[in-house]
């Protein structure tokens, strides 16, 4: 059943095709000196933008579970490139989703399209990106940019509640349900102004609009990759609702390691090589794979007594 819906919810036009674009077209932009590029710690790759298409879950060789949240990333080209506010880097604007009816597109965001080279985008983000990871206008990115088992750091908008109160915003416990409390059960109480302070100190916890912010999840593994539909498989909740716009970017807090660095700058397919369907994290249970493994002599069955 999930499969199905999971079909149905996936971008399935010409995955194939996209990849296959992508990788000529990785090379028709790509400079020798970006295939010199070397990786060091320093370093900061540019991000992608992706769909949020749902949750599921995967099965650990431990025998644990952990829940997954998919992250589609469609249609991924580099826009622009701007100078940073810090010095050594700089914003690489990455667009995503090219726009299906472009007439309803003003005449200077077309044209802003057209001077980069690329079909215009639906959505367009910012990342700030080290002057050794730049790419050339027009790059695409796929589910390739990232390693099966790397840390990434996840950011969205999150799902919107309006106004609520402080039992739902912040959990405050409330009063009292009975002993002579009438219509305050759910009130937040004294707000500590009186006295000789006179005032309310700002940031006081307070009812008051909830959600519709930017919230960002750092260092969450990625436990899958399938390549065919460009989908990553994340660890836990993605802030968000289906379908939201997903900045994803390499983890701050847990970086590459030098002894496995990340693609650099980006994917570059060699010649003859093609990518597998999907990959796994070295510790997600295969579905083929075998639940139970035996070690030594089979188990053999005693013969039962006559009574």
């Amino acid at each position: 059943m999930f499969v199905s819906r999971l079909a149905v919810q996936l971008r399935t036009r010409s995955s194939h095709l996209w990849i296959k674009y992508c990788t000529a077209a990785v090379a028709q932009h790509v400079s020798p000196d970006i295939n010199q590029a070397q990786w060091t710690p320093s370093s900061r790759r540019v991000g992608v933008i992706a769909l949020k298409l749902g949750m599921s879950h995967l099965w650990l060789k431990d025998g644990g579970r952990v829940s997954v949240t998919l992250l589609q990333i469609v249609d991924n080209q580099i826009v622009s490139i701007k100078e940073g506010d810090k010095e050594g880097l700089f914003n690489v604007e990455v667009g995503c989703v090219n726009h299906d009816k472009p007439h309803r597109l003003s005449e200077s965001q077309l044209e802003y399209f057209q001077s980069a080279g690329i079909p215009p985008k639906r959505k367009l983000m910012e990342f700030p990106v080290t002057e050794d990871a730049l790419l050339p206008i027009g790059t695409p990115l796929i589910a390739a940019h990232f390693l099966v088992g790397q840390y990434v750091d996840v950011r969205a908008i999150t799902i919107g509640k309006g106004f609520q109160g402080v039992m739902k915003r912040h959990g405050m416990k409330g009063q009292p349900a009975s002993h002579g409390q009438t219509k305050t059960h759910r009130k937040m109480g004294a707000t500590g102004g009186g006295g000789d302070l006179g005032r309310i100190f700002k940031g006081k916890r307070m009812p008051g609009r909830m959600g519709c912010k930017n919230a960002t999840n750092f260092s969450v593994k990625v436990y899958r990759i399938n390549y065919i539909f460009n989908v990553l498989y994340v660890k836990g909740q993605v802030p968000g609702h289906d379908n939201q716009y997903v900045k994803l970017r390499d983890g701050l807090w847990k970086p590459h390691s030098p002894e496995q660095p990340p693609p650099f700058p980006t994917y570059i397919r060699p010649g003859g090589h093609e990518l597998p369907e999907e990959e796994f994290s070295d510790d997600v249970q295969l579905p083929h794979e075998p639940v139970l493994q035996f070690e030594g002599t089979p188990m053999v069955k005693r013969p039962q007594r006559k009574r």
